[in-house]
């Protein structure tokens, strides 16, 4: 159990896999530049790289590198729901690990408000890996409880807090056509 952030920040600078309270549910997370750190998670999880992940991060800095340029107009629709709950779905840059955006073109990011993940996401400085607590197809982790059932000390830490009030996975949007992909 992990009861502060900057020993959740020292686990990931490590390659570290943690587990942390986000909008809805508990999240498994690593820093995604570290593609070792990238594919354990992916085991853990038995996830196939393919899919791709989300990278949530506290402020839009963190992110914009792997992010192509969007319109004004798409780039105030994105904008107005950060901090938040919507994970907006960017065209890629290069800059973009293919661990991270697996067979896409594009890139899933969320600036996120929930004060734990956006706290860990400040103090260590860039985007975190951020995927439902859970085995690939089964129900994801809504306490800490859960998260040591499901990965019975293959993580090396959990942080403490509790998830936000969000009744399903937050809602996934196209940033450049406002689709909505997932409500």
């Amino acid at each position: 159990m992990i009861n502060n952030i900057p020993q959740a920040v020292a686990i990931l600078q490590r390659g570290g896999v943690i587990a942390y309270p986000t909008e809805a549910v508990f999240g498994l997370g690593c820093d995604p530049m570290n593609e070792e750190a990238v594919k354990r998670l992916l085991r853990l999880k038995h996830r196939s790289v393919d899919k791709g992940l989300i990278l949530i991060a506290s402020s839009w800095e963190q992110v914009t590198a792997y992010a192509k340029p969007l319109t004004e107009a798409q780039w105030r629709r994105v904008s107005a729901t950060w901090p938040g709950a919507v994970t907006w779905v960017f065209p890629a840059t290069t800059m973009a690990p293919k661990w991270i955006t697996g067979t896409h073109d594009s890139i899933a990011l969320r600036v996120t408000a929930h004060p734990v993940a956006n706290q860990l996401c400040r103090a260590f400085g860039r985007a975190l890996v951020s995927t439902s607590a859970n085995v690939e197809g089964e129900k994801p982790a809504c306490s800490i409880e859960e998260v040591e059932t499901i990965f019975s000390g293959q993580l090396d830490g959990i942080v403490e807090g509790e998830v936000g009030g969000l009744l399903r996975p937050t809602q996934m949007c196209d940033a450049v056509t406002g689709e909505v992909l997932r409500s």
